[in-house]
């Protein structure tokens, strides 16, 4: 299988290069010539595997240049001691119509753990494919989870160096404790003074700029991504729709070819996207709900067809979503306008003037798959709350804005279909916001004391990731403008 660019479909990749790549040389995002088909006949096989047979099997159809001992190995690597249950992401039933989905038992109690502990063994396999010599340079900006997953994940993996631009007061304090603790000699944590927008900004400045590409050649180096601009990290995304479906039939929660809804917190679009791609596949799902905080760019794009991101910048207790320019939605672009060069002029609008808007009929096929509803911050801790008294089951402040998304999805539509609910983090990865919402006094405590007294009054356990921070030297506490991102990375990668 070959990918093209968002951007251009002259120039055609395999898969391996376009993992090692990140992105695409004009700036676009990287896609697959076609989405591979599942029957339901496959989709019978796929329920009678295991987790690892399941990930290999759905993989392979994409990594066609990988040899199937290759994605096995890197699939057991990725997915091996470092999960704390059973199921790589189990489900969890709250009644009849809800399951919650748990993609946070990985190493960093975030849902960045099921793409990212597998991309560095992706990446590494893909340069011995393309026979690439050179160190690659990962850069990642994150709103608090992607930067401590891709950390963990390349840690100290031969011929990469990862570093992380993090906005200074936009992530949550065990978000900053993971990353300014992180271990490994070819690591590099740093903070940014402005949101994660700029961060973002910042990063894809660095990746077009061609006079950094040179420099970077001349210290034997290269850039790559590990955002989910990186199709290596949004496909074993869309693998976790399908096992997940397979669980439930598997559970007898459904049966082989019933429809069900998905509602996904998001950000910077990749999530849902990888549900999008699970459904032209065939994985029988209905109506994709795309849950937003108070920033809600997202939100009134799929209502209106206006995208703008000229309005104010909110700090949520879910820093995560606090986005205001979702990268992904460029590769939803193409396919509903179905011309590169229609997905270019509205990527030169958006950086120019900051807005764009769709054609109406691309409208109106966006709202046949698509539906979009937010929440602000005191739903968002209504929702903990109201979860917790009805159901005993403790959400995180980002799965709780798509909690009460999927409230509103129903309320407003009457659907009976059954739910599945994405949890991205764990509660106790943002103590502060869960704590509030059960109503403990937070005077004296924040971090891993709050997550202690979390842990007496619900009786959640907490992760032993975060159990063990407060464990750990810190290693990373320098805060720079943007305006030194580029001379920051270049000096790292010389190291």
């Amino acid at each position: 299988m070959e990918y093209f660019s968002t951007r251009s479909q002259q120039d055609r990749v395999t898969a391996a290069q376009a993992i090692a790549q990140g992105l695409a040389p004009d700036g676009g995002l990287f896609l697959p010539e076609e989405f591979p088909a599942l029957s339901q006949s496959d989709l019978e096989e796929l329920t009678g595997m295991n987790d690892i047979d399941r990930y290999c099997k759905v993989l392979g159809l994409y990594l066609t240049d990988f040899a199937p001992e290759e994605i096995r190995r890197c699939v057991l690597a990725a997915y091996g001691e470092g999960f704390d249950s059973e199921r790589i992401a189990p489900i969890s039933k709250l009644d009849e119509q809800d399951y919650i989905l748990e993609l946070w038992h990985g190493p960093t109690c975030a849902f960045k753990d099921m793409a990212l502990q597998l991309l560095p063994h992706l990446m590494t396999a893909a340069m011995r494919i393309v026979g690439e010599k050179r160190t690659a340079v990962i850069l990642a900006a994150t709103s608090g989870d992607t930067g401590k997953a891709a950390l963990e994940g390349f840690c100290d993996v031969p011929q990469t160096k990862v570093m992380v631009f993090y906005p200074q007061d936009g992530v949550s304090t065990m978000q900053k404790l993971q990353m300014q603790t992180q271990q490994g000699g070819n690591v590099q944590v740093t903070a940014v003074q402005g949101n994660f927008d700029d961060a973002q900004t910042g990063v894809k400045a660095i990746f077009g700029d061609a006079q950094m590409a040179r420099r970077m050649e001349e210290c034997g180096a290269f850039l790559t991504s590990a955002n989910s601009m990186n199709w290596g990290r949004l496909l074993p995304q869309i693998v976790y729709y399908i096992s997940a479906y397979c669980q439930l039939v598997a559970d007898e929660e459904i049966a082989l070819g019933d429809v069900i809804d998905i509602c996904v917190p998001t950000g910077n679009f990749g999530n849902i996207l990888a549900g999008y791609y699970a459904k032209r596949m065939g994985l029988p799902l209905g109506r994709l709900v795309c849950a937003s905080n108070e920033n809600h760019v997202l939100t009134d794009f799929l209502r209106t067809g206006d995208y703008d991101r000229n309005r104010p910048f909110y700090a949520t207790n879910s820093p995560s979503m606090d986005i205001l320019v979702s990268s992904n939605l460029e590769r939803l672009l193409w396919h509903l306008l179905g011309q590169d060069g229609l997905v270019r002029e509205r990527m030169q609008q958006l950086a120019g003037c900051g807005e764009y808007t769709i054609p109406a009929q691309a409208l109106a096929q966006l709202q046949r798959e698509f539906a979009g509803y937010y929440c602000g911050e005191a739903g968002t801790l209504a929702a903990i709350r109201r979860v917790f008294e009805r159901y005993s089951y403790l959400l995180d402040t980002h799965t709780a804005v798509a909690y009460d998304c999927a409230c509103q999805y129903r309320s407003q539509t009457g659907s009976d279909r059954k739910m599945l609910i994405l949890s991205t983090a764990s509660p106790y990865k943002f103590p502060e916001s869960v704590a509030s919402a059960l109503g403990i006094d937070l005077a004296g405590k924040e971090g891993l004391a709050l997550c202690e007294e979390i842990a007496r009054r619900t009786g959640a356990p907490i992760p032993a990731p975060l159990a063990a921070l407060g464990e750990k030297p810190l290693r990373f506490s320098e805060e720079i403008p943007c305006s030194r991102m580029a001379e920051h990375v270049l000096r790292f990668a010389r190291q």
